[in-house]
């Protein structure tokens, strides 16, 4: 007989566990004799192996010891707590001395009872189903204890029968062999089909039902999307229901529930494979449940993320309210409106979107329908309450940014599932965002006019007409029209029929370079008014800039004009100022005029006069560094490109050569205007 033979290792607990440990059984059995017993030691050394890599995730103790008589196994792992997934069942026993021991499992609740039959199943796989394996095959087999853990061992005894014919064969079909068992726990689902749930149950039910003699099964599967219970895979002929036939539940989470039916009568060894079977499944479906929904959430926060990028590119208040049903339909709802509440809180409709463009028509009368239970009534209810209201084919939520309730987003589907809790969510977040964007697009367009009426309260609404003195203007403000620019005109009368025009260039922008554009200005009426000469009026502006200018600075351009016959008298004074651009009437260009220093730096300034006669048909053009220094790229527009441009202009009225300039100014780069543009045309029309 031979001697005995025994071995021990300690394996970590990773996927290759099962596989080392039945390398030691198969050496032990090749030591000691025993071939007989290779295929029912490795199959139940596999099940204990991965069952304490699963469940206790520790490193394992291995013990294999045989003897003449046969083969002893113990698998120890290292986890405390109580050993619950080591019990049977939960009408089963703890241990078995024999290998009919097993108590008869209960019979399976019908589909109808789901989620008990789905809590049961739960329950159930939570305290390991391959002992019922073990159970079957071994000898005798129980649980061991000790301080830093707990183990299970089986024996499998040399005069023992095998399986096949220890257990009568019932009328089902024949026993599975311990080969074909090994076969069905290797089956693997495959991730790459579209739908690997799916596939991998029918493998397995087929697998499954050869096994043990089924005639047909059939896998059941409720995803609550509304559709119910469909058939997720079949194989052969689906159960009767006059016939007996096996009922196993699918331990998948709410909301889900499945169960798996098989054409054949309950067995001792058919239930518990059919567990073993309809967990695998139930765990293939959990992980495409869970793929599916980090797809969909991915998804999400894609249309999330879009949402925010295109309603963040409006600042058009009505484009924005006409952009958000866009975005909403039809991912969302078959139809979406959106209403405003006006300044007396009355909503009003201000856009809405249908899948059907034919629809249309009739969504805006339901959504002007009036009564107590019509939508009008619910989206006021919605505005008043500030929380989501549902409507008879979809729901409603407040538009609301910054504490401000704005109005109302509704959505509905007429047909197809309802709205779930996700889409909501979601739903709310894209009114969050909606909100926001027009209370955005509100706070812009208020800047814009604010920005409009404070520059045009810096320009003369009109210039005057003046006998024999042509006189135009053109003003670009800069591309961001919520933004005012520090360039200015005017044309102020003097006594003796003369007049004083002025172009400036204030430092900056904004409310501040507003604020001292309109100092400048005013300052320099009164004082003009008040008879003091050009010199001393400037002298004056450029102490109170240097006062109160807040460290800003502008220049000036002014020119005293006065017809005498039919010349007109030009005495220029540039204060830091470009020299404006004189136009003879025979096409003759070129800039006149000498610098001078800019106000608001030095306590001191000097603004020399230089004397500049038109003749009948000659214009002075002045301007703003915004007309200079227009880019493209890396050019320039340039003193050289102004008075080439002005050159072909003499002999035109005032009014065509400032809109002439302006347009090739402009058309000079595609891009907006980075500074004011400012030119004014003087022309000696006598």
């Amino acid at each position: 007989m031979p001697a005995e033979v025994i071995r021990r290792i300690r394996l970590p607990a990773d996927r290759r566990t099962p596989a080392a440990a039945r390398a030691v059984v198969r050496t032990v059995l090749a030591e000691a004799d025993l071939p007989g017993l290779l295929d029912e030691a490795l199959l139940l050394t596999t099940e204990l192996t991965t069952n304490g890599v699963v469940h206790a995730g520790t490193e394992l103790d291995v013990e294999v010891v045989a003897d003449g008589q046969g083969l002893t196994v113990t698998v120890m792992d290292f986890a405390a707590g109580p050993a619950g997934q080591l019990r049977l069942a939960r009408t089963g026993a703890a241990r078995s001395d024999s290998p009919t021991g097993a108590p008869k499992p209960p019979a399976a609740p019908a589909f109808g009872n789901m989620a008990a039959a789905a809590a049961a199943a739960a329950e159930l796989s939570e305290r390991g189903r391959g002992l019922l394996l073990v159970d079957h095959f071994a000898s005798r087999w129980g649980t061991t204890h000790h301080a830093g853990g707990k183990g299970v061992w089986f024996r499998l005894d040399r005069q023992r029968q095998t399986a096949a014919e220890a257990v009568p064969v019932p009328e089902a079909g024949p026993t599975p062999s311990v080969g074909a068992l090994t076969s069905l726990l290797q089956v693997a689902p495959e991730p790459q089909g579209e739908e690997p749930a799916a596939d991998f149950a029918g493998r397995l039910l087929g697998r499954l039902a050869e096994l043990i003699g089924a005639a047909g099964g059939v896998v059941r599967l409720d995803r609550a999307d509304g559709a119910g219970p469909r058939i997720l895979a079949r194989y052969g002929r689906p159960p009767s229901p006059s016939t007996e036939s096996l009922r196993v539940p699918l331990a998948v989470n709410r909301p889900y529930l499945g169960e798996l039916e098989l054409d054949s009568p309950p067995t001792a060894y058919a239930r518990p494979l059919a567990g073993m079977v309809a967990d695998r499944i139930a765990l293939t479906i959990e992980t495409d449940r869970l793929r599916r929904a980090d797809l969909r959430r991915q998804g999400w926060l894609t249309f999330l993320a879009e949402c925010s990028e295109l309603l963040a590119q409006s600042l058009d208040v009505e484009l924005t309210m006409a952009l958000i049903p866009q975005l909403v339909v039809p991912r969302l709802g078959q139809w979406c409106a959106v209403h405003i509440a006006d300044a007396w809180g009355e909503l009003n409709l201000t856009a809405a979107a249908h899948a059907d463009e034919s629809a249309l028509p009739q969504l805006y009368a339901t959504l002007r329908e009036s009564g107590p239970d019509s939508i009008a009534a619910r989206l006021r209810q919605t505005a008043r309450a500030g929380a989501q209201i549902p409507l008879p084919d979809g729901f409603a939520v407040p538009l609301v940014a910054r504490g401000q309730r704005l109005g109302t987003l509704s959505v509905g589907r007429q047909a197809g599932p309802r709205h779930d809790v996700e889409e909501i969510a979601v739903l709310e977040d894209v009114a969050r965002r909606a909100a926001l964007a027009i209370d955005n697009a509100r706070i812009h367009a208020e800047r814009r006019r604010v920005a409009h009426t404070l520059q045009q309260s810096l320009l003369p609404p009109v210039l005057p007409v003046v006998k024999g003195i042509g006189l135009a203007a053109e003003y670009v403000p800069t591309g961001d029209d919520a933004e005012v620019g520090g360039d200015f005109y005017d044309v102020i009368p003097l006594p003796d029929n003369r007049w004083l025009v002025v172009v400036g260039d204030v430092s900056g922008k904004g409310v501040q370079a507003a604020t001292v554009t309109g100092l400048v200005r005013d300052v320099i009426r009164v004082l003009v008014r008040d008879g003091r000469p050009l010199p001393d009026a400037l002298a004056r502006v450029n102490d109170t800039l240097v006062e109160r200018g807040g460290g800003r600075f502008c220049t000036l351009a002014v020119a005293e004009l006065g017809l005498a016959g039919d010349a007109l008298d030009v005495n220029l004074h540039l204060a830091g100022h470009q020299q404006p651009v004189l136009v003879r009437a025979d096409g003759r260009a070129g800039y006149v005029g000498a610098g001078g220093t800019a106000l608001g730096l030095l306590d001191t300034v000097k603004t020399p006069s230089t004397a500049v006669p038109l003749r009948p048909g000659d214009s002075l053009i002045f301007y703003t560094d915004g007309v200079t220094e227009r880019r493209r790229g890396r050019e320039l527009f340039g003193l050289d490109r102004l008075r080439a441009a002005a050159a072909p202009l003499a002999g035109y009225s005032a009014d065509v050569v400032a809109a002439r300039l302006r347009a090739t100014t402009l058309g000079f780069s595609t891009e907006p205007p980075r500074d004011d543009i400012a030119i004014l045309v003087i022309r000696n029309d006598t």
